[in-house]
């Protein structure tokens, strides 16, 4: 018995042993790989926009998909100052996050000369529809999910928690509203309409950025901008996606723009080693549950109490 034990434990040792080296190794290759970014040849420049989107440059979530506009604004102007870049495709699977993100970065879509173009994959929602929309062409498959126009705020409150447990909150503020949104009281009516008026505002700049450059009317963006997401085929008909497809039909629609065959670069920010084993993580595993109106925790949220995002 002993003795079976003991190989058991020597088998799980070299599965283990042989898991870690895989990994080792695949994120040896992968930081090779890209940092010798520069010296790839191509004229289309491919720039990935994935999971939640946030303004700060410092995210260093493990095993989340994080995209930073930072790092996606510094790698739209390196594409635009290279000369051998004709044209730029934003590959999209994300489903939004900062509402001050997401316009930075369609800012400076908007600023380069090149070529752009959104390609949606599984998902481009709330804020990287945003993004999308200000690209020269959508290109979507019929089953994406994209669209979701609109604007969330939400906060945890403790108020109750700390009654319950005889934990009492002391508030010493100069400025009525200067606690606004803190877990730690109950919202008042007051702070409530505070808080929906400013919802309302950036829902509002988010519905004239789209009607703007989907080339819309407003009133038309304003009926479907509820919040609602849609399947690429429904988009399209909408006038959110310009054309369904994939890798194919970003190719052909690029080739004609530019006038000559398509050879694509990947452009991508280095990688800590940290960051590089959380993508290795995400391209080995399987996600399963992870649905339309699945929670997303950011370090923003838990920096503030209230977190507002598209």
């Amino acid at each position: 018995m002993k003795q079976q034990k003991n190989r058991w434990w020597q088998a799980v040792k070299i599965i283990l042993g042989l898991t870690i080296l895989s990994f080792v190794l695949s994120i040896a290759v992968s930081l090779f790989i890209e940092n010798d970014s520069d010296g790839l040849n191509g004229n289309v420049a491919v720039i990935d926009i994935t999971g939640t989107i946030l303004a700060d440059e410092d995210v260093d979530f493990l095993f989340e998909d994080v995209t930073s506009s930072d790092d996606i604004r510094r790698l739209i102007r390196k594409a635009d100052r290279n000369d051998g870049i004709r044209a730029i495709v934003f590959k999209i699977n994300s489903p939004g996050g900062s509402a001050v993100a997401s316009e930075e970065i369609a800012r400076e879509i908007q600023k380069t000369n090149k070529t752009t173009v959104a390609w949606i994959r599984e998902i481009g929602t709330s804020g990287a529809y945003w993004i999308a929309s200000a690209s020269d062409h959508v290109i979507a498959n019929r089953m994406s999910i994209t669209g979701s126009i609109g604007v969330i705020a939400s906060y945890l409150g403790f108020a109750g928690f700390l009654q319950d447990h005889n934990v009492s909150y002391e508030r010493l503020v100069s400025g009525n509203l200067k606690d606004i949104g803190s877990p730690f009281k109950e919202m008042t009516q007051e702070e409530k309409v505070l808080f929906q008026k400013s919802l309302d505002s950036i829902h509002g700049y988010f519905v004239e950025e789209v009607a703007k450059n989907r080339n819309l009317k407003k009133r038309d963006v304003e009926k479907i901008a509820t919040g609602q997401f849609f399947i690429g085929a429904d988009a399209k008909e909408l006038g959110l996606v310009d054309e369904l497809g994939g890798r194919e039909e970003v190719i052909a629609y690029v080739e004609e723009k530019i006038g000559e065959e398509a050879d694509f670069v990947s452009y991508e920010t280095e990688k800590g080693f940290f960051e590089s084993l959380g993508k290795i993580f995400n391209e080995n595993s399987f996600y399963i549950g992870k649905g339309i109106g699945n929670s997303l925790f950011t370090k923003a949220e838990l920096k503030e109490s209230v977190s507002i995002s598209t």
